[in-house]
């Protein structure tokens, strides 16, 4: 969308809310789109990390002191949590912006949109990110309908799954991994960590929340260990990021297995192409591998109540979001009791060499850009920037703008 003049004096006033890391991220692009794309100018307020403080917005409260998961990290944090969500619908409330964007993060997100909705119902709230509420508990689709006015989803399957359970309208706008996997570099990332051109590489990602991290990565370490005594030349390859850099290194004290720390994402994505496979936690990294088009194995434990819960509802047969997207099977997973060293080693071990299981992954994956609507067209933000503002702007605003009324 291409910057148009400004025909009115009045800023847009849009209100975001991001709960966690990922969050922060997308709310970032989403401003940097609203502001290219908006015929006049934009104030943003709301909740959000590093990355939309740089965009301009003043957070409301420190976005660490909501960003949590797991029953161990939600509970002592009730009582604050609570009183963040009555004090973030105050302000949605006062500031009366012409559109909320909540982001992700449904355990908090949800609870202000639903504030919001109840005390000023004329304000519509956009959800960024939908629920997984194809996975398991699907009578909150129709729920989300006396709260929401519209859902941006990242995923293809979702618009369908809206249209049949709820009244909500839902747009597929595309997957933001589309823009920030970077491909190649795998040769110089060898050259620069000293790795031989022929050594099998394998790439440990456990997890991007402290919780994951803490159940993870003693099993993907001692994986590795069990693959290099096969392997003697292995170089494992460690990539994290930022808000859970200080717990890796921390666990990693002591480490007598050669591995290679990465906390740049650049450097993580160059990793991802020297790598012969990775052994992942579940969540979007399964998407940043399969466009990166790395054999992957999936290996994840949450507590066993959680666990119990979800299985009983669940109603998918993979938590990999790479295989909920290419609609099939693809990416081997093992979950809870089954995430343990000798079954995750066994399971690498084909992918790490030329074989007909390697080969078959990596073509399966190749499709992986496609189905995360990489059309030549729009970039996701500025998708979802476009429904933002036809439903934010006044109706003289989107004329001018040429957006949907």
């Amino acid at each position: 969308m291409s910057q148009l003049p400004e025909v009115q004096s009045r800023p847009l006033r849009v209100m975001l809310i991001a709960g966690e890391p990922s969050g922060d991220i997308l709310g970032a692009e989403l401003m940097t789109s609203i502001r290219r794309s908006s015929p006049v100018s934009v104030e943003f307020l709301g909740i959000g990390g590093d990355r939309m403080t740089a965009e301009g917005l003043d957070s409301l409260v420190d976005m660490s002191e909501i960003a949590v998961m797991g029953l161990r990290e939600v509970v002592p944090r009730i009582p604050l949590i609570l009183r963040r969500v009555a004090e973030t619908a105050r302000n949605a409330v006062a500031a009366d912006p012409h559109v909320v964007v909540i982001i992700d993060s449904p355990d908090f997100t949800h609870r202000v949109a639903k504030s919001i909705a109840k005390q000023a119902p004329h304000i519509p709230i956009i959800n960024y990110v939908s629920p997984q509420v194809w996975a398991w508990r699907q009578g909150r689709a129709a729920k989300m309908a006396t709260y929401l006015s519209h859902v941006l989803a990242l995923l293809p399957f979702e618009p369908a799954f809206y249209a049949e359970k709820s009244t909500l309208p839902c747009t597929f706008v595309g997957h933001p991994v589309l823009e920030r996997v970077q491909l190649g570099g795998g040769e110089a990332f060898r050259v620069r960590h000293n790795i031989a051109k022929d050594a099998p590489v394998l790439a440990l990602l456990p997890g991007s929340r402290p919780n994951e991290v803490k159940g993870l990565i003693a099993i993907f370490l001692e994986t590795a260990r069990r693959l290099r005594r096969e392997m003697p030349d292995l170089v494992v390859v460690l990539p994290t990021v930022p808000n859970v850099s200080a717990l890796v290194r921390e666990k990693l004290a002591g480490e007598s297995l050669p591995l290679i720390l990465v906390e740049d994402q650049a450097e993580k994505f160059a990793a991802f192409d020297a790598a012969d496979a990775a052994l992942a936690a579940s969540g979007t990294v399964s998407l940043e591998l399969g466009l990166a088009r790395v054999p992957t194995v999936i290996g994840y434990r949450i507590e066993r109540l959680a666990a119990f819960i979800i299985r009983r509802l669940a109603k998918v047969e993979s938590i990999v979001l790479a295989n909920l997207v290419l609609g099939r099977k693809v990416i081997p997973e093992y979950l809870q009791e089954e995430c343990e060293p000798e079954t995750l080693a066994r399971a690498l071990a084909p992918l790490m060499t030329d074989t007909p299981e390697r080969a078959e992954m990596i073509t399966a994956l190749s499709e992986m850009r496609r189905r995360l609507g990489d059309d030549g067209g729009l970039k996701p933000a500025d998708r979802a920037a476009e429904v933002v503002l036809s439903i934010g702007l006044p109706e003289q605003e989107r004329r001018a703008a040429q957006l949907p009324l």
